[in-house]
């Protein structure tokens, strides 16, 4: 009966991924792409565009540019003073916000429809005008330098984080955080702000989504009004990443004043870009969703709620990349279980799955639950153009969204089985054990100094 309710929740999903939303794409000469969402169910847009430029993108001497860079983009432009850009979209009603990851950067703008134009006129003027002054560079550096102290150097665990990911991903852009490392960020000069500007935020080398009520004749005549004449530029070669060979088994122990311990472990495994077979994505992703897919998953299930070795547990897979996907488990432990204990815990779970298939159940209720997840992503405006620009910008056919769900349905048992044989070993993990820092303890009487003497008060 259970597997039979799960099967008409799935089967009630499919039909809405299937009522595909009308979606158009064009080009400027200039080289700008353009994707645009029709979605009539209320009278909203949102407006983004994508640059193929991310911190995975910097060379090792300037790691923080872009982020720093996405900030200097509400700084001011030649016909905009600077926080006035913001000022605008809000005194009409909308809302915007900028994010940097490792392989794009992207700006958005969300407005009632009526104001597309506006949109279009403000995001142009920026690509067009901006202006890097030399004192708002370095006062918005210290704002970004305050940042990275508030989020990692004053924050045990996103430290600890960040350490792994350097040795989880060496000799490569994901090594190192995307907020740039403290000192190299410190260092950074405005010319090298207008430099990343000029070589990166150019119209070949970005992608235009607009998602909402509108159409696209609506959106052709207004796109090549406020972007048609800007120039295509030049943008440095981007290599295309492949999967990474096997780096040998890599740990590491880290003393960090944290409050708990925690155990992380990650394997270097394909994402939908470097994988030979598209088809281990898919199912990568129900192994993920096997192990940590809600309550009935076999880590909550087993070590959260059964053996009660773990506080809290999970497990995800990354493997939306430009480069090779992460496959990765946290865990911290609960009073009087150790980090190894736990880990093997984990491992043992791994070698169960590589051993034997997960059952048709556990099957069905995966793939109800990860398409419910993509149908409700989609529900929203923002959402949709999330999607888009992202399959885009990552050299991927955004036709793929609307083939997630029939692609995820020929994934099987066995298949799950096979992915965690092939990719879940040793050669592919890196192990961190993260442990409270240990006090210093006092000097005994006799381990002083005959000389000390007392402080003056």
């Amino acid at each position: 009966m259970r597997i039979l309710v799960v099967a008409l929740v799935l089967g009630m999903l499919s039909s809405l991924a299937r009522a595909d939303l009308p979606t158009h794409e064009f080009s400027l000469d200039n080289g700008l792409r353009v994707l645009v969402r029709e979605d009539h169910r209320a009278p909203v847009i949102t407006v983004m565009i994508w640059f193929k430029a991310g911190s995975i993108d910097e060379a090792p001497h300037e790691t923080g540019l872009a982020h720093l860079l996405e900030h200097m983009m509400f700084k001011g432009t030649k016909h905009l003073g600077p926080g006035e850009y913001s000022r605008i979209v809000a005194r009409f009603g909308g809302s915007d916000n900028a994010f940097t990851s490792y392989d794009y950067t992207a700006y958005f703008q969300q407005y009632e429809s009526s104001r597309l134009a506006l949109a279009l006129e403000l995001e142009a003027e920026r690509l067009k005008n901006l202006e890097i002054d030399d004192q708002e560079f370095h006062r918005e550096l210290r704002v970004v330098m305050e940042e990275r102290r508030q989020r990692t150097d004053d924050n045990p665990n996103a430290l600890a984080w960040e350490k792994f990911q350097a040795v989880a991903r060496p000799g490569t852009g994901y090594a190192h955080p995307i907020i740039g490392w403290r000192d190299l960020l410190a260092q950074l000069q405005p010319e090298q702000a207008r430099s990343w500007f000029q070589r990166y935020y150019v119209p070949s080398n970005a992608t235009l989504v607009i998602a909402g009520d509108v159409t696209e004749e609506q959106v052709r005549p207004l796109v090549q009004r406020f972007f048609g004449k800007l120039p295509a530029g030049q943008t440095p070669p981007r290599p295309k990443l492949s999967l990474e060979p096997p780096a040998g088994e890599r740990r590491l122990s880290l003393r960090l004043p944290v409050k708990v311990p925690a155990l992380y472990m990650t394997y270097n495994v394909p994402s939908l870009t470097t994988a030979e077979d598209k088809k281990a994505f898919y199912t990568l992703t129900m192994l993920a969703g096997v192990l940590d897919g809600g309550l009935s998953a076999r880590i909550e299930t087993d070590l959260v709620r059964g053996q009660r070795l773990a506080a809290g547990a999970g497990a995800g897979y990354s493997g939306l990349q430009r480069g090779s996907g992460t496959f990765t488990f946290t865990a911290t432990p609960n009073p009087d279980v150790t980090l190894e204990q736990l880990e093997q815990a984990l491992l043992d779970q791994v070698r169960a799955l590589a051993e034997t298939p997960p059952s048709a159940e556990e099957m069905e209720r995966v793939r109800a639950s990860v398409t419910a997840s993509q149908v409700y992503q989609r529900d929203s405006v923002m959402g949709q153009a999330m999607e888009l620009g992202m399959l885009s910008t990552l050299g991927l056919d955004w036709r793929l969204a609307g083939e997630f769900e029939a692609n995820l349905a020929e994934v099987t048992a066995e298949d799950v089985r096979d992915a965690a044989r092939q990719w879940l070993v040793d050669e592919r993990r890196t192990t961190a054990l993260v442990l409270p820092k240990e006090l210093p303890k006092e000097l005994p009487e006799a381990a002083k100094p005959e000389n000390a003497q007392p402080e003056e008060q």
